[in-house]
């Protein structure tokens, strides 16, 4: 097979290993609302059940991408595949909270593939397209989508214990293609001698901690909304699982799919440009998303008169179809940043970006239950969202664009934090 056959096959096969290790990440998003009930859960304890294999994702995959240098991606991608096999098919056993807690920390490790497979697909492909190289590997997102369909189905036809045995069949099937398809480079390998805390250092450069904070909303938020809006719909709409399941696909399907989209507009127009955009709209859908439904007396000379203001389900809907697309642009322009800026140390740095948009992950679904168990408003987790914008937004601001005379392709901001 000629070099450009063998980058071709891995970015194929890689993409399809991602897709699955989202999906089984991504699968308390579904399975949690039929568990909550069944175990009687608040919503912060539901959020810590959803976000508990966030948790082991984030905090692997800054090893994993120092193994990714060192090993190459493709054992170390096969190895943490075939190591989540047997947590997935204990999860349909499981009867006690604390045993989705447990069993979840190890389901989590599927999460970690991302630090794994991003170093080991852009190295296949000249500097030139590995916005788009890793961007449609990224688009394996969409797997938390491809989980809204078949989970929903499995729980209604069979139950939920039905979900995590399948999940672990399809894992075993994608397993044997991924080591059948995928090739190794021995010229790929670098950074043999760097260390678990030399890479912590890296969080000294100013431009990685503005990288990690931009990644914490379109990943973080990402991944944190892929989780809550299943149950965001059933709660607030009053829908069944399998149609909130259908919505909730809105946001996450073009969270996905469209990252290669955003890879090649960073490529063409640069990664500022790119995100710069992605978070004035982000900002304006969840200023919208962040109105709670409310009821407005107003006092006429005919006597009182009651208005409801609030978004709709379409309304709603629409407002997430176009935040889960600006996530999915920001997400690759955010990895441009990084191949721009570290072409010989991607893994380290992906792996530390990657580990605060993982905790990010993480702890937003938390957040949203202990918000929504204090308030009582459901929107409150949009509201918390659109704060954290509002600091990339005056970051990015005071950093990048402040410096530039204008905004254009042809503009190189002075990345200064």
């Amino acid at each position: 097979m000629t070099r450009k056959g063998q980058a071709l096959s891995v970015l194929l096969v890689s993409t399809l290993a991602f897709t699955v290790c989202f999906m089984v990440w991504m699968m308390f998003g579904v399975i949690g609302i039929p568990i909550k009930k069944a175990l009687n859960l608040n919503a912060t304890e539901f959020g810590l059940l959803t976000a508990t294999p966030v948790l082991t994702g984030s905090l692997i995959r800054v090893p994993l991408g120092i193994w990714t240098d060192k090993f190459g991606g493709r054992i170390v991608m096969a190895t943490l595949m075939a190591l989540t096999i047997p947590a997935i098919w204990l999860m349909s056993y499981a009867t006690e909270y604390w045993h989705f807690l447990v069993i979840g920390l190890f389901v989590g490790l599927a999460g970690g593939s991302f630090s794994v497979g991003t170093p080991y697909v852009a190295r296949w492909f000249p500097r030139r397209q590995q916005g788009f190289a890793m961007g449609i590997y990224g688009a394996g997102n969409s797997g938390a989508a491809v989980n809204k369909f078949i989970a929903p189905a499995l729980v209604v036809a069979f139950g939920w214990t039905m979900v995590p045995l399948v999940y672990a069949g399809v894992m075993t099937v994608t397993l044997i293609a991924f080591w059948l398809f995928s090739h190794s480079d021995p010229e790929h390998l670098t950074g043999g001698h760097v260390k678990f805390t030399d890479q912590l250092k890296t969080l000294k450069d100013p431009r990685v901690m503005k990288y990690c904070q931009f990644y914490s909303i379109v990943f973080g938020g990402y991944v944190a909304l892929a989780l809550w809006m299943v149950q965001y719909y059933v709660g607030e709409f009053g829908l069944d699982i399998r149609t909130a399941a259908l919505l909730a696909a809105c946001f996450s399907l073009p969270g996905g799919v469209l990252r290669a989209v955003g890879g090649w507009m960073s490529d063409k127009w640069g990664a500022h440009s790119v995100t710069w955009w992605v978070m004035w709209v982000s900002w304006i859908c969840l200023f919208l998303l962040s109105y709670p439904q409310t009821e407005l007396t107003i006092t006429t000379v005919n006597g009182s008169l009651t208005l409801h203001i609030g978004l709709n389900v379409y309304a709603f809907t629409a407002l997430m179809f176009i935040l889960g697309i600006a996530f999915a642009f920001g997400k690759a322009s955010v990895f441009k940043y990084i191949s721009d800026e570290y072409p010989n140390n991607i893994g380290t740095i992906s792996g530390v970006v990657g580990l605060a948009g993982g905790l990010g992950g993480f702890i937003l679904p938390i957040m949203f239950g202990a918000l929504l168990d204090i308030t009582g408003i459901r929107s409150s987790a949009f509201m918390l969202l659109y704060g954290v914008v509002w600091v990339s937004l005056i970051w990015m601001y005071l950093t990048e664009v402040r410096r530039s005379d204008f905004m254009g392709k042809d503009t190189a901001p002075a990345h200064v934090a």
